[in-house]
């Protein structure tokens, strides 16, 4: 993610994020009881990012509390991740975070925009056997105005969220956003918004 501008750092500052305590500002979501097997959804440690450029972090800790509860703070995952005031540039560097403290992961690259067939298979695939498994994807997206998840500022969002829950009878997947646009921490997005939103770059699965 690229740093987010002044329009954004203030839409965030709307909503008491910046600087925040982290304790102020966790909350812990708790799935329901799973049913059949079209429906999944994982057990999260849900946290707004506490800065404007950490979103790669609090994106990070949000899928590694899917795995464990010995769970660093932003700070420490902003330092292991190598995340400046810029943000964190590359998807693979939340990869090796995540594969050095709950293993499992890979960086999936989507170049295409829009995707392939074949990429939008995997990324399916993939957000399928996740979430089974256990593990939750983390997603590096670019959200122009006229694709936006709910409640973004009209611009353009270079931003990391976490894929937590699908539902394939209707082919839609959970979002836990650590930005809380507008107040919208997790919600649900179409499978093929979400294929839209993540080219040029990749996830974490």
């Amino acid at each position: 993610m690229r740093r987010l501008n002044v329009a954004v750092l203030a839409a965030l500052a709307t909503t008491a994020l910046i600087a925040a305590p982290a304790a102020a500002m966790e909350t812990k979501y708790v799935a329901p009881e799973r049913g059949a097997q079209a429906v999944a959804e994982l057990n999260i440690q849900y946290q707004i990012q506490e800065t404007g450029y950490w979103c790669g972090p609090a994106a990070t800790r949000i899928a590694l509390s899917a795995r464990t509860g010995d769970l660093p703070n932003q700070q420490q995952l902003a330092n292991e991740l190598g995340t400046t005031t810029n943000g964190t540039d590359h998807i693979g560097q939340v990869t090796g975070v995540l594969s050095a403290r709950v293993g499992w992961y890979q960086t999936k690259e989507i170049p295409n925009d829009p995707p392939t067939q074949a990429q939008r298979d995997l990324l399916w695939n993939d957000i399928v056997g996740d979430i089974d498994k256990g593990y939750a994807i983390v997603a590096n997206i670019v959200a122009p105005p006229e694709n936006h998840p709910p409640g973004y500022p009209n611009e353009t969002i270079y931003h990391y969220f976490t894929i937590v829950g699908y539902n394939s009878d209707n082919m839609t997947v959970k979002i836990a956003d650590p930005a809380n646009f507008g107040g919208n921490q997790i919600y649900w997005l179409t499978f093929d918004q979400l294929a839209s939103l993540i080219p040029p770059k990749g996830y974490s699965a």
